[in-house]
């Protein structure tokens, strides 16, 4: 229950931290205590941080949802999400020219792997329902994980 309240909490707090980009300085090189950051190809701390902001609250929301989703279907997240992380590994690369470009070729191998598996899982349902006298609700159920604590949680997914 504490968890959970924690959970929503960070959740209703997002579009705040979203908007901490606004913090950071509109300079190519921003000297803070713990870092100095030159921006290179941006140009921008400022513009970094925002293009960083539109990236990892949407990735955090993400973890959030993939380690609390009880359904069957929970790895099928594991494909944004490996999006974003390679999109925030892009803009770090000061190089790279268009941002958003060529990430399904780096995402075809992480889809192989997981929309088959998906495919598999829901046929193994609509086999069951086929075969059993139950509904599609009671199948599902019995497809949920329902570990006891976060740690549990976390072995089950890895």
């Amino acid at each position: 229950m504490i968890i959970g309240s924690v959970i929503a909490t960070f959740i209703a707090t997002t579009p705040y931290l979203f908007y901490l980009y606004e913090s950071v300085p509109d300079i190519p090189i921003w000297n803070t205590f713990l870092f100095t950051y030159e921006s290179k190809h941006y140009g921008s701390a400022f513009v970094l941080a925002w293009t960083l902001s539109g990236k990892v609250i949407p990735l955090i929301l993400l973890f959030i949802w993939f380690f609390t989703c009880r359904h069957w279907w929970y790895h099928v997240l594991l494909v944004p999400i490996s999006m974003y992380v390679y999109q925030i590994f892009t803009i770090f690369n000061e190089d790279q020219k268009n941002i958003d470009s060529n990430q399904l070729i780096y995402m075809i191998p992480i889809m192989a792997i997981i929309i088959p598996s998906i495919y598999l899982i829901r046929a193994q349902i609509f086999n069951k329902i086929n075969t059993v006298d139950k509904t599609m609700e009671e199948l599902e159920d019995e497809f949920k994980m329902t570990p006891k604590n976060f740690w549990d949680r976390l072995r089950n997914y890895f």
